[in-house]
């Protein structure tokens, strides 16, 4: 089975970009309300590019985690996938939930002098217990779609045509009528991050389940997903001040999500030395980047220095503590399984 390198490629970068959004939330007059440690000085041009990742950057992990289940299926049994799973997203959990995140909560609580406390959260890694759920609750319809039967043969050709597309954006836009999100860019321990990142995965997984016959259809209508991201984006932020109503948002972050997947098969499906590096080190480094943003931020905001050159070393703080940590972890087997690498 040919390896898709373009998607190992997006799902790095989309790490990438969660680390340096998650780093933008320091900088946001709104970051101690949810627990970040703050800036004293807010950067207000940052949440501009920051709303544009915002509506399709937990979205397109999803979709990106459901390719990655179709793609073990073709050649793992049922019990080897669940194995091969647990290992990988169970056990990075759990460790995380109990080890990882009460690090940074501990940081946050020693920064602005608050009484230590720690109750069971898993913080960040709320997306991973996310994908154990889908998982377990989904694999049997994954394998039944397997076989070659009417149902499956259906979705392939749905998919070869944009009408599978069409279903996709509809399926988001019903989720957002019926759940009603009090904000649709707060995925976190919510119904609508749930529900929005379960019909995420199960489209993902259908944008594998075909063939090449789905990937030329997106790549021939890149420029029209691209156009209508951009048109929406811009319709966002001069006419609804980046608020726009739920079903726009979610026919935008769809767009996006289309266009990116398109431009990545045609440009990054290549193998690199760079990208075997960084794909290994993705989990390790989603794992631990809070502990390094928060120590980060507890170090160089009371400095009161600029704070753009806040912005800056903070950034570089958490990128290096990352991938520092990452050298020290893939040299010892034990760490590896603890931070889901092979």
């Amino acid at each position: 089975m040919e390896r898709r390198y373009d998607i190992d490629w997006l799902r790095v970068i989309a790490i990438g970009l969660l680390l340096i959004y998650h780093i933008g939330i320091a900088f946001q007059p709104w970051g101690i309300m949810i627990a970040f440690i703050q800036s004293d000085e807010s950067l207000s041009w940052l949440w501009t590019p920051m709303s544009l990742l915002n509506v399709w950057r937990i979205p397109f992990l999803f979709f990106v985690s459901g390719m990655g289940i179709a793609f073990a299926m073709k050649k793992r049994s049922v019990k080897e996938l669940l194995f091969e799973r647990a290992k990988r997203i169970l056990v990075p959990y759990i460790f995380g939930l109990l080890c990882i995140v009460p690090l940074h909560w501990l940081i946050f609580q020693k920064y602005y002098e608050i009484p230590l406390a720690y109750s069971p959260t898993p913080g960040h890694l709320w997306f991973l217990g996310n994908l154990v759920t889908y998982i377990i609750c989904l694999w049997p319809l994954f394998y039944y779609m397997k076989k070659d039967n009417p149902a499956s043969r259906f979705m392939k050709r749905l998919f070869e045509t944009p009408l599978g597309l069409l279903l996709v954006i509809a399926l988001m836009i019903g989720e957002v009528l019926l759940v009603n999100p009090t904000a649709f860019e707060v995925y976190a321990l919510t119904l609508h991050g749930w529900v929005l990142g379960a019909v995420a995965f199960i489209c993902g997984y259908f944008f594998i389940h075909g063939d090449d016959k789905f990937w030329e259809m997106l790549i021939k209508w890149r420029f029209v997903f691209l156009l209508g991201a951009i048109g929406l984006f811009v319709l966002r932020l001069w006419m609804y001040n980046l608020k726009s109503p739920g079903p726009l948002l979610s026919i935008e972050s769809n767009l996006w999500i289309f266009s990116i997947l398109a431009f990545g098969k045609m440009y990054l499906n290549r193998p690199s030395n760079t990208l075997n590096y960084l794909s290994q080190g993705a989990y390790p480094v989603y794992i631990l980047h809070m502990v390094y943003l928060y120590l980060g931020s507890a170090l160089i905001f009371k400095t009161g220095i600029d704070t753009t050159l806040q912005l800056v070393l903070v950034t570089i703080f958490t990128f290096i503590g990352c991938l520092g940590t990452y050298e020290l972890i893939r040299r010892i087997p034990y760490l590896r399984i603890l931070f889901g690498m092979k």
